[in-house]
């Protein structure tokens, strides 16, 4: 065994700890279908948000750590169920009064509000695939109407009718006493009209495959479960779905977790063994309500990938899969920014740290090496500071601190530079609030401008701050290309002045000059900015020249 393998044996990274209890299914003997198939499911009723990228992205991430410690091959499917009636019309889709012609109709059955597909679920299904696509991930896509209607489901249906009675047990004690007199695992497509019917059966027949029920109207109609005329309710579908296809895996939402036991006591009533599962917290928006196809909320893939990279939109779905996060794009530039030191911290570690590492999994372990010599947090602060259109006033910064870096040599440095430009211009620029400075704040910042143009000046405050917290080291060199030289004047200004706690000049610093309320490390911005575009920023703050909230 490699030392990939045994450091992925004893790894405590979530997809390793995964993969090795899936491994745990097939320690006696290999799947009989020749291959460990994981699934991911898809509800077609809106449009895909991001939510539903995270479960193939943290799907496909088990998949690849399982091939890290087992030979047997694995298969990927993305399962839409687009067969399922439309209870609702969407809010964030256009043609709302022409699709609620059309409720309870299966997705692939209403007309696209787009114009751009046969059908809304063939519209929503595209989406679905395009995002994917985008990731490079390896899939194989399947459609209920094309599952239901192929045969392929007709083995598994008729045993659900066969053992119907075993399979309405199981569901009739979770539903509410006036539920259960309507209930039936199966759900008619109507022979006229193709809505889906939620009606009880008058018979079920197990021998012939059939049913028999009163449409809406009173009328009785005999159809068989084969072909599509009927699907199954959503609950049994997920058991009986697991049951056609032989599923080793699939992870959902803490909002199927509860459901769990009827999924598995569904799929063993089927004759068949229930996949393992993974149980995920819920993404939420700013507000901090859950997100949702239907109403849009929260952020879209497309909107995250229009200010930061694809790989720190994987790096946020990593973190912490069991906790419920806020996903809006305040987090986008810490995502960034941590992803990268990941990538740095990668270089130098073993194959035990490695395979801890979140990027090991967002590249499946071909990573690359990171080319940002300048943060994205710090990008985002040069931005707001020159109130930068385009990415050319950025690389003026950045190639004071790597002259030679270029936008060829250095291509992800040069789209977080464009993704900044766009970050700061749509969310930063508009919440610009400076403020004048306090007495205290206007005489430390005097000094700060005169340390940053006078060196003998700069040594003595950091003499005088030496004395004052008895640090008896001899003074730095005098440097103002260095940002540990910058940032020591600053401190020094900032303790001389008495602002206790220290932080209190740091937020003045950033509220005065930077119109935030928070910001980076001082020194660093210096040495990118200037210390001469600095001086001339706190010259305009003190005589009122920045906007003043």
């Amino acid at each position: 065994m490699s030392d990939l393998r045994d450091a992925a044996m004893s790894s405590k990274a979530w997809p390793f700890e995964e993969a090795r209890r899936l491994l745990k299914r097939y320690e006696k003997a290999p799947p009989e279908k020749g291959y460990v198939l994981f699934e991911t499911g898809y509800g077609p009723s809106g449009l895909p948000h991001i939510g539903t990228f995270g479960e193939v992205l943290r799907t496909t991430m088990i998949r690849r750590a399982f091939e890290v410690i087992s030979d047997i091959p694995t298969k990927l499917i993305c399962f839409s169920d687009d067969l399922d009636g439309m209870r609702k019309v969407p809010g964030n889709v256009p043609n709302q009064e022409e699709l609620a012609k059309h409720l309870q109709k299966p997705l692939t059955s209403v007309p696209d509000p787009f114009g751009t597909h046969e059908s809304f679920g063939h519209h929503n299904n595209a989406m679905l695939r395009r995002f994917l696509d985008t990731f490079g991930f390896e899939y194989e896509f399947y459609s209920a109407r094309e599952f239901y209607r192929s045969g392929q489901f007709d083995e598994i249906l008729l045993r659900c009718a066969e053992k119907y009675d075993d399979l309405m047990k199981i569901m009739l004690k979770s539903l509410r006493e006036e539920r259960q007199q309507s209930y039936s695992i199966f759900l008619p497509l109507h022979p006229e009209t193709g809505r889906v019917l939620y009606v009880p059966m008058k018979h079920v027949d197990g021998v012939k495959g059939e049913i028999t029920f009163d449409d809406e109207d009173g009328r009785e109609w005999t159809l068989p479960v084969t072909g599509g005329n009927v699907k199954l309710q959503w609950k049994p579908d997920f058991g009986a779905r697991w049951a056609a296809l032989g599923v080793d895996f699939e992870m959902y939402g803490k909002e199927h977790a509860t459901n769990e036991k009827i999924y598995d006591a569904i799929c063993r009533t089927l004759g068949e063994r229930p996949p393992n599962h993974f149980s995920y917290e819920l993404f939420l928006d700013d507000k901090g309500q859950k997100i949702s196809k239907s109403s849009g909320n929260g952020i879209s893939i497309d909107e995250w990938l229009t200010y930061a990279s694809t790989e720190s939109l994987s790096y946020f779905m990593y973190q912490k899969p069991k906790t419920a996060k806020r996903l809006f794009f305040d987090v986008i530039p810490r995502a960034v920014d941590e992803y990268h030191q990941q990538l740095r911290a990668y270089e130098g570690q073993d194959a035990a740290g490695r395979v801890n590492n979140p990027v090991f999994h967002i590249h499946n372990g071909d990573v690359p090496v990171s080319d940002m010599v300048v943060t994205f947090s710090m990008l985002l602060n040069l931005a707001s500071a020159s109130s930068a259109e385009d990415k050319a006033v950025l690389w003026g910064f950045i190639n004071k601190y790597a002259p030679d870096a270029t936008a060829e040599t250095h291509p992800g440095m040069d789209a977080a530079a464009e993704h900044a430009v766009r970050y700061f211009q749509d969310f930063v620029k508009p919440t610009k609030t400076f403020r004048a400075p306090t007495d205290q704040e206007r005489a430390a910042l005097e000094d700060l401008g005169k340390a940053l143009k006078d060196a003998e000046f700069a040594l003595d405050l950091i003499a005088r701050k030496n004395a004052l917290v008895g640090n008896e080291d001899p003074l730095p060199e005098v440097d103002y290309g260095d940002e540990e030289f910058l940032q020591s004047i600053v401190f020094a200004v900032g303790k001389v002045h008495g602002f206790e706690p220290l932080r209190d000049w740091f937020t003045a610093i950033y509220e005065v000059l930077l119109g935030a309320s928070q910001g980076p490390r001082f020194g660093g911005f210096v040495a990118l900015y200037g210390v001469a575009e600095t001086c001339a920023l706190i010259e305009k703050a003190l005589a009122g020249e920045l906007s003043v909230g």
